[in-house]
């Protein structure tokens, strides 16, 4: 067996572990938007709903409980505008990473076949095909790839990390694409619900497949919307024909979400409010961090939806960070996320508000 790393890239945030050295010593502490973890409050409805079933001495089962699928079909409904979703159409994951990481192995996919992803991209897609021993190829426009050999095509709006949203026509014309070539299509829609200059559409709305889930999968994360990273909490959604076999795959794996984190999902899925109140500590702090960005000379691209500012001096994404180093400021270098990003830094605006007020002050 080769070693582990002539199959893996190096982990790029290892690379950041100087620079957060030097903003860690500024005197009133660093201010960490390098990584978009939450650190606000699980919402207590949820928190009840775990504490509630932790009394779970069974196995819980990798399809979840009736109930769950429920929440789950439900949402996908009222939210997302799908229309007739049964439990065949639903898979809970643990946390959407292990999913983009296993999914070209679980699916068989080997030596020989393709899996495409983003030219700006999180680096789990590429680290997926890796491990299953596929060939990998980035794109601008998926529609342009060459069909041969390609079985798995990943969609990903918004954009992590440049918040980038993908248009209704844009996903039409994609998911015809891939039926035409019989390519498997899932679209990663993690920070879906997360839109600010734009208003972020699913694979599974009709108007974009016509009626039909044949060939597409939605992926989806309380992580973001619901501060639940720490809970490994999330979901598929899409053709009946893919996740059936999925199921049978992760059965044998044992990839079971926890009964008592199936319980939090059913409440967080069915209470839109504390998205809501989410969402505006969002607004105020990404609306902080950008006016205080582009006060200091940066310009940002994209970044209409997601946790994330996409933004460039127009220099080196490493000479970027060493300057916010510099200030106790640490950002994602850009080429974390592909090549095409080298000029670019990703902010994220999940720090708390007296971290984001400090960061604003010093970039003034």
């Amino acid at each position: 067996m080769s070693a582990v790393s002539d199959r893996l890239p190096t982990f790029p945030w290892d690379k950041l572990e100087p620079y957060k050295k030097t903003a860690a010593a500024h005197p009133d502490g660093i201010v960490d938007l390098s990584v978009g973890t939450p650190v606000d409050p699980v919402p207590e409805l949820i928190q009840k709903a775990l504490i509630d079933a932790a009394d779970s001495p069974g196995y819980p089962t990798v399809w979840g409980t009736p109930a769950l699928r429920d929440a789950i079909t439900g949402w996908v409904e009222r939210r997302l505008g799908a229309r007739e979703v049964t439990h065949r159409h639903v898979l809970p994951i643990v946390g959407s990473k292990e999913l983009v990481a296993w999914l070209p192995t679980q699916l068989g996919l080997g030596p020989g076949d393709k899996v495409a992803y983003p030219r700006l991209a999180y680096p789990t897609y590429e680290v997926g095909a890796r491990l299953a021993r596929a060939e990998y190829e980035v794109y601008d426009d998926p529609t342009e790839l060459d069909p041969r050999g390609l079985k798995l095509l990943w969609l990903n709006s918004p954009s992590n990390p440049t918040g980038k949203v993908l248009s209704k026509q844009e996903l039409t014309w994609m998911v015809a694409w891939a039926r035409e070539h019989g390519v498997l299509l899932f679209s990663d829609e993690c920070y879906l619900e997360l839109g600010w200059e734009a208003d972020p559409v699913s694979v599974l709305h009709p108007d974009v497949n016509g009626g039909s889930y044949e060939g597409i999968v939605a992926v989806h994360s309380l992580s973001k919307r619901s501060n639940l990273a720490g809970y490994r909490a999330a979901f598929l959604a899409g053709d009946p024909a893919v996740l059936a076999p999925l199921l049978e795959i992760r059965k044998h794996g044992g990839m079971m979400t926890s009964a008592p984190t199936q319980a939090a999902v059913i409440a967080a899925l069915g209470d839109d409010e504390h998205v809501r109140v989410q969402r505006e500590r969002y607004a105020s702090r990404r609306k902080a961090l950008r006016e205080a960005l582009e006060r200091h000379g940066f310009r940002i691209e994209h970044s209409e939806a997601s946790l994330y500012l996409w933004a460039t001096k127009g220099e080196s994404c490493w000479t970027t960070v060493a300057h916010l180093a510099d200030l106790g400021i640490l950002v994602a270098p850009g080429d974390f996320y592909g090549e095409a990003g080298a000029q670019h830094v990703r902010v994220a605006f999940t720090a708390t508000d007296e971290r984001v007020a400090a960061a604003a002050r010093r970039l003034a």
